[in-house]
């Protein structure tokens, strides 16, 4: 029965955190984005985040993106320069192909720096991917 069960995987759809100016306040921001990369659109984009290390932990914090297509992207959220010494936790759930897909993307503690920005396809800013586990 169990190897009945598909498990898609989730690929070309990524967490990236970029930093921008934020012409309101007049500074640089670490913003979270969404990236999906796939030919096609996915539906339903939910982003569920958090922070932690030890007994410190942010709130939970959920969004609901709806629709992005094909080779696109949306904000998630801004992360404030405190959460940054945290492992921030972003779990993405979304619907393509009438399945439902899901996939944790992980940055380490501290490993959100000026030191570690690489150009960020499809979006063309500065910015940082999760390492590999």
């Amino acid at each position: 029965m169990k190897k009945d069960i598909e498990i898609p995987i989730a690929k070309d759809v990524h967490v990236a955190v970029i930093r921008e100016w934020n012409d309101e306040f007049l500074s640089k921001d670490w913003n979270a984005y969404l990236i999906n990369n796939r030919k096609d659109a996915i539906e339903m984009a939910i982003v569920v985040s958090k922070g932690y290390d030890g007994d410190i932990k942010t709130s939970t914090m959920r969004h609901g993106l709806g629709t992005l297509g094909p080779r696109s992207f949306a904000k998630i959220e801004v992360l404030q320069e405190e959460v940054l010494a945290l492992t921030n936790e972003f779990f993405v759930t979304f619907f393509a192909e009438g399945k439902l897909y899901e996939k944790k993307f992980l940055f380490q503690k501290n490993t959100i720096t000026e030191n570690s920005l690489t150009t960020i396809p499809l979006i063309e800013k500065e910015g940082i991917f999760p390492q590999k586990p």
